[in-house]
C-alpha cells in the first residue's frame, strides 16, 4: 500500500524536484562556460610560465547568486523557481533591472520533463536514472546553444554513469552499453574527419562525439541509429528555419548538441518501439 502510494506520488514529486533542479541548472548553464574559460586561461599561463593574479573563488557554489546589474545578492524569497519571477514581474527586486525569461523557462521545462519521465517509468531504478539523464541533457543543451561548447566535466561523467546504470541492464545490457559508447564516439569522429578532409572545415566539435558516446552508454548501440537520424532531422529542420526566417548566415555554426539531447531524451522513453520499426533487433 505504501509502495503504491509512493509510485502514485512519484511523478508530482519529480516535477517539484525538477523545479529545484532547474534552478540549479540555471547556475550551471551560466557559470560552467566561465569556469571553463578560467581553467583554459590558467592552463595557458602555466604552459607559458606566467603567473596569474589571485582570483576570487568562482564555481557552482560561490559566489552566491546576485543581480548582474546592481550586484545585490538574491535572497531565498526571491529565488523560488518560477514563482519569484512571476511575483517580481521579471525584474530585480532591488534595481528593477530586467531578468531574462530563460530562467523560469529552464525551471518549468525541467519540471515538465521530470514529470513526463517519472510518469513513464514509475518509481524504479530506470525512473530515477532517467531523471538524472534528463537533467544532464537539459544543462548540456543550453550550454551548447549559448556557447557551442559541451563541457567534458559533464559529458564524461554522464558516460560513466550510463555504464554504471547498465551494470544490471537497466536500459541495455552492459555489453551493448560498452559497444554503444565506443560506436557513438567513433561514428561522429569518422563523420568529422570525412567532412574535414573533404571540405577543409570542421563540421562539429569533439563534445558532440562525447555526448553521443554517453547516449550510447546509457541506451546501448541499438539506439544510436534512431538518435542520429532524429537529431539530424531535427537539426536540419531548425537550421533551414533559422536561415529562412531569421536570415541566419549559412556559415554561422549551429550547435548539434541540443538536437542530440532531444533525440536522446525521446530514445530513452520510446527507443525500443522506434528501433523495432527501423528493423533493429
Amino acid at each position: 500500500m505504501i509502495l503504491q502510494s509512493l509510485d502514485t506520488a512519484f511523478a508530482p514529486l519529480a516535477a517539484l524536484l525538477g523545479l529545484l533542479v532547474g534552478s540549479f541548472l540555471n547556475v550551471v548553464i551560466h557559470r560552467m562556460p566561465k569556469m571553463m574559460h578560467a581553467q583554459w586561461a590558467a592552463q595557458a599561463a602555466e604552459f607559458e610560465g606566467r603567473t596569474l593574479a589571485p582570483q576570487a573563488p568562482y564555481n557552482l557554489w560561490q559566489p552566491p547568486s546576485q543581480c548582474p546589474v546592481c550586484g545585490t545578492r538574491v535572497g531565498a524569497l526571491h529565488n523560488i523557481p518560477v514563482v519569484s519571477y512571476l511575483l517580481l514581474r521579471g525584474k530585480c527586486a532591488h534595481c528593477a533591472a530586467r531578468i531574462s525569461p530563460r530562467y523560469p523557462i529552464v525551471e518549468a521545462l525541467t519540471a515538465a520533463l521530470s514529470f513526463w519521465v517519472a510518469y513513464h517509468f514509475g518509481l524504479s531504478v530506470a525512473g530515477v536514472s532517467a531523471l538524472v539523464l534528463t537533467w544532464f541533457l537539459i544543462g548540456l543543451s543550453f550550454i551548447d546553444a549559448d556557447t557551442t561548447l559541451l563541457p567534458d566535466s559533464m559529458t564524461l561523467p554522464l558516460l560513466w554513469l550510463g555504464l554504471l546504470v547498465n551494470i544490471n541492464a537497466t536500459f541495455a545490457p552492459l555489453r551493448d552499453s560498452v559497444i554503444g559508447a565506443c560506436c557513438g564516439y567513433l561514428s561522429l569522429w569518422l563523420v568529422y574527419w570525412g567532412f574535414k578532409l573533404t571540405t577543409g572545415r570542421e563540421g562539429m566539435g569533439y563534445g558532440d562525439f562525447k555526448l553521443l558516446a554517453a547516449l550510447g552508454a546509457w541506451l546501448g548501440w541499438k539506439m544510436l541509429l534512431p538518435v542520429v537520424l532524429l537529431s539530424s532531422l531535427t537539426g536540419a529542420i531548425v537550421g533551414i528555419g533559422l536561415i529562412l526566417l531569421a536570415r541566419r548566415g549559412r556559415n554561422i555554426p549551429i550547435p548539434f548538441g541540443p538536437y542530440l539531447a532531444i533525440a536522446g531524451f525521446f530514445a530513452s522513453l520510446y527507443g525500443t518501439p522506434i528501433a523495432e520499426r527501423l528493423g533493429i533487433g
